[in-house]
């Protein structure tokens, strides 16, 4: 029992460890983490570098995969780029097994305490990040330490020595138990690093050769698998085809290294060292980075597996309006987060987009089927206003710098001012199907002059929402001029309709309905402002 809860212990700190280290690599590469999503093509080369570089900076394949898996849900992703991610991941995740098997648990505690010296007394963020990869670093290797320690003691145990060997023999039912080891123990502590931080441990203290651990790490690639299978419960199809995609990868890399090349592996690591923790990491990298080698060319036909054994449902192929970028899994990566929330808002700024110039049109067109279509769309807008507001409440209690602080805040009160243009488009609808019903007409020169303000805040709006997407002020700067403009106009309409009921050139009931669209498109016109005010702000800070 003793033993256990030491190995307990030191797998707690090693894992602690490493979560520290990726929390502050991500913090470290920052906006960086936005480049190499971007760098994303269907070049299948690229995105196995990119999958293998986020794992190494997050490090954990199974929060890539499943990130993978919330971005094919979110439909940013395809299929194809997401086997080489899927498959990069696999080699990144071996930068933890490299690390983990150097023997420098000497030193580690001078690194953290010097580290924790400097995270402590400095206010420097960028100097706090590094120290807090540094703390981890450390603590990850005092982990490794405890581990070994603890399983020292089952050198004298011959029972535990003879059941590791074993696996080693090289019969099909040793390989298939050693397999099924590697997969139990990971598909448990949902962590492949866990699980080879152990067989490292093992290793150091000469209690697992590596024809025993070789087998039970095939058997951690599998068991990685089921992290992003459980992610992909209640995504899309494609999701879920992307987790198979991972399972096939892993499952056809184990049965072919093992029928084929896994005594030419053992013979290559055997060659470069003789210590059996390096053996094993060698035997980690080498193996994933082979699987993907061989298996890469194969991606295609790894897609059209997924896609005959989970085929597309026929409401799945309808084109469905509302969230399309949110994936609670990528809280996990706040960097990556923030860049599909700002997506979202854009999404949900062409939405309310829409709605407003469809309840002109049937303002202007007579058509109370047309404003029923902006009835319609006001719902979304609604439902994506508090969809997006709490995925903001959560993505604001994750590990955020403060200039994403600021971000997020900001996208707060955006989507706010994106959803009431959605209700002054609302407004429009209704007036357009109340001229319908009391048959309103208008004068030639009060249509001019709705469509001619109309013009203008369509411009104001769309200038707000490209500001939003891409940060720049001087876009955002002339929304704030216009509207000036417009607020002048609005008055002098107002004014100049008014002579006209005076005079009675217009009817009553259309003069009411006429100072009530110029009134709604003076606020729609103030909510482009309110947005390239946010955007102002966030980009200054």
């Amino acid at each position: 029992m003793k033993i256990f809860f030491e190995l307990l212990g030191g797998l707690g700190l090693f894992l602690y460890g490493m979560t520290i280290m990726g929390d502050g690599l991500e913090k470290s590469a920052g906006d960086k983490m936005k480049r190499i999503i971007e760098v994303l093509t269907n070049n299948r080369i690229m995105a196995v570098f990119v999958g293998a570089l986020v794992t190494m900076i997050i490090q954990s394949s199974s929060a890539t995969t499943v990130m993978v898996v919330g971005f094919v849900n979110a439909g940013i992703m395809n299929l194809v780029q997401a086997t080489g991610v899927i498959m990069g991941a696999n080699i990144g995740t071996t930068i933890t097994a490299q690390i983990a098997s150097l023997k420098l648990t000497a030193i580690a505690p001078i690194v953290v305490g010097i580290s924790v010296g400097v995270w402590l007394f400095t206010s420097n963020k960028k100097v706090k990040n590094i120290a807090e990869i540094f703390i981890g670093f450390g603590i990850l290797f005092i982990g490794m330490d405890f581990m070994k320690h603890a399983v020292k003691p089952l050198r004298e145990y011959e029972g535990f020595k003879t059941m590791l060997l074993s696996f080693g023999k090289g019969t099909f039912t040793d390989s298939l138990m050693a397999i099924f080891t590697g997969f139990f123990i990971t598909a448990v502590v949902q962590s492949s690093s866990a699980t080879t931080g152990i067989l490292i441990a093992l290793a150091s203290e000469g209690l697992l050769p590596i024809e025993a651990s070789l087998p039970i790490i095939f058997g951690t690639n599998i068991g990685t698998c089921v992290t992003a299978m459980l992610s992909s419960i209640g995504a899309n199809r494609t999701a879920k085809r992307a987790a198979f995609v991972h399972f096939m990868f892993n499952i056809l890399g184990t049965v072919v290294f093992m029928i084929f090349f896994k005594d030419i592996i053992i013979d290559i690591v055997q060659k470069i060292t003789s210590d059996p923790a390096r053996q094993l990491a060698n035997a980690h990298t080498l193996f994933n980075i082979s699987n993907t080698l061989l298996l890469l060319p194969f991606a295609g036909m790894l897609v059209k597996l997924a896609n005959k054994v989970l085929p597309m449902k026929d409401f799945e192929r309808t084109d469905q309006r509302g969230i399309k970028y949110l994936d609670e899994r990528m809280l996990e990566t706040p960097s990556v987060a923030i860049i599909q929330v700002i997506k979202e808002t854009l999404n949900m700024g062409k939405l309310a987009l829409e709605s407003y110039e469809k309840s002109m049109e049937a303002f202007l067109e007579n058509s109370e089927k047309i404003a029923n279509e902006t009835f319609k769309i006001e719902k979304i807008i609604n439902s994506m206003e508090r969809e997006i507001g709490e995925y903001l409440v959560k993505l604001s209690n994750t590990n955020l710098s403060e200039k994403q602080h600021e971000i997020v805040n900001g996208l707060f009160h955006t989507i706010n001012d994106i959803e009431r243009v959605g209700d002054h488009a609302d407004n429009l609808a209704e007036l357009a199907i109340y001229r319908v019903d009391n048959k309103l007409n208008f004068s030639e020169q009060a249509t001019e002059e709705l469509k001619s303000m109309h013009e203008r805040v369509v411009k104001s709006y769309n200038q707000a929402i490209y500001a939003l997407k891409t940060g720049d002020l001087n876009m955002a700067r002339k929304i704030l001029e216009r509207e000036g403009e417009i607020d002048h106009m609005e008055k002098s309409l107002r004014v100049s309709h008014i002579e006209r009921l005076n005079k009675q050139l217009c009817a009553p009931k259309s003069g009411i309905v006429f100072l009530d669209i110029i009134s709604n498109l003076e606020r729609i016109a103030d909510h482009a402002s309110n947005i390239a005010l946010a955007v102002m702000s966030a980009t200054e800070k």
